[in-house]
């Protein structure tokens, strides 16, 4: 019972990090699209529940058809209920609702990348469309019984393809496709509105990935205590090493550069966090910083739009993650990784990783396309120049003065 009672309570912490996520993308966009920033990963509570019990837990977790995605044998939840899937000691319904969530957070990453110039409507059909057709496949090729780890042999603790990677290439992939936003006059540079709402949301997900770290071990175990160690200690590394960078690099002691690089070393080590030993994750944490903050400040952040930088934090440090497994795997907790010889795993960590990168930017590239042939994805110049809130919402974030 320990067990079901840890994983319940991971899957309320993996649920804060929405709100968390919507503190922290809000208070980085200007004032007059904050509530709509918020909005969509709150909407993505509604949107992707739905979309998971009729159908995307049975893709992502039914019956293999090839290892390519599950059949429809659980559409509705049917056959799911309180007995466990094979292999595991918790209800299978409680461990459905578990990975509910991270199918609703993967899309709501994403969302930062294409902030402050997407119609509602048309990212409320993006998101039914790419959780049906790039997370539930890659979630079934690594957790599923799907072919990335049956057949290549890549492990993925807590989401460093499905979740990072996938919603990181995919952001890049929208971004490039709804071009930049809009400056208006006496602006030269997009800042964040918001600084305290930013740390107040970083936080938030902190606190929330004990929960989706820790809880993906499925049990009040061993790895779960791994998990949660070395979550702390990568999230812990990572914002110290960007704080240092921007410190040494621009003379100032960054609070955002410590918020980014908290997030960061979060994101890295989630590939890892029940596989690798503290010290290990240690070095991932500083490395997630590093690779994050030399995306962030890398020539394609001048031609590509990522609103929020997802592809630096979530996509880049994502692969470092997946990668660094494959280097710094515990010979104890998952048999090893190429410091233990394990070149074989190693190998299988690259490969998967070109294979999510390439699958997650085509098919979010078509997805894209269709919605914007089908009800267009940008809102008018007026519109945006007014801000999402208003144009799209009706409503405001902040009424100073009423």
């Amino acid at each position: 019972m320990s067990s079901v009672a840890w994983v319940m309570a991971s899957t309320a912490l993996v649920m804060v990090m929405l709100p968390g996520l919507s503190l922290f993308y809000s208070g980085l966009v200007r004032g007059k699209n904050a509530l709509a920033t918020a909005m969509h990963s709150f909407t993505c509570l509604g949107i992707v529940l739905v979309v998971w019990v009729l159908w995307g837990y049975s893709l992502a977790f039914g019956p293999s058809v090839g290892g390519i995605i599950g059949n429809l044998d659980h559409i509705a939840l049917n056959g799911v209920g309180l007995e466990p899937r094979e292999g595991q000691d918790i209800p299978e319904l409680l461990f459905m609702l578990f990975q509910g969530m991270f199918a609703v957070i993967t899309p709501a990453l994403l969302a930062g990348a294409i902030a402050e110039r997407v119609k509602f409507r048309a990212f409320g059909a993006f998101v039914v469309l790419w959780v049906t057709f790039v997370y539930c496949p890659i979630a079934h090729w690594v957790w599923g019984g799907g072919w990335l780890h049956t057949e290549l042999g890549a492990s993925d603790f807590a989401g460093g393809f499905a979740v990072h990677m996938a919603s990181g290439v995919a952001a890049l992939a929208a971004a490039r496709i709804l071009g930049r936003r809009q400056m208006q006059d006496g602006e030269t540079a997009l800042q964040p509105h918001s600084l305290m709402i930013v740390l107040l949301g970083t936080g938030f997900l902190w606190f929330g990935w004990f929960g989706f770290n820790g809880g993906s071990a499925l049990a009040a175990d061993g790895v779960a205590v791994i998990a949660l160690v070395n979550t702390n200690v990568a999230a812990a590394a990572g914002a110290l090493t960007w704080l240092l960078l921007t410190w040494y690099l621009h003379k100032k002691p960054s609070v955002l550069g410590a918020a980014s690089g908290a997030i960061a070393g979060l994101v890295g080590v989630t590939p890892a966090a029940g596989y690798v030993e503290p010290m290990p994750a240690l070095i991932i944490g500083i490395g997630s910083s590093v690779v994050s903050y030399l995306a962030a400040e890398s020539r394609i952040k001048g031609m590509v739009d990522d609103a929020l930088d997802v592809w630096a934090i979530h996509g880049m440090a994502g692969t470092w993650g997946s990668v660094a497994l494959g280097i710094f795997a515990s010979t104890t907790l998952l048999g090893g990784g190429l410091l233990s010889g394990n070149s074989e795993f190693f190998l299988a960590q690259v490969v998967s990783t070109v294979i999510v990168w390439i699958f997650a930017f085509v098919a979010t590239w078509v997805i894209f396309r269709v919605i914007e042939v089908a009800i267009g994805l940008r809102p008018t110049p007026e519109e945006e120049a007014l801000g999402l809130d208003a144009a799209e919402h009706g409503e405001t974030a902040y009424m100073f003065g009423s």
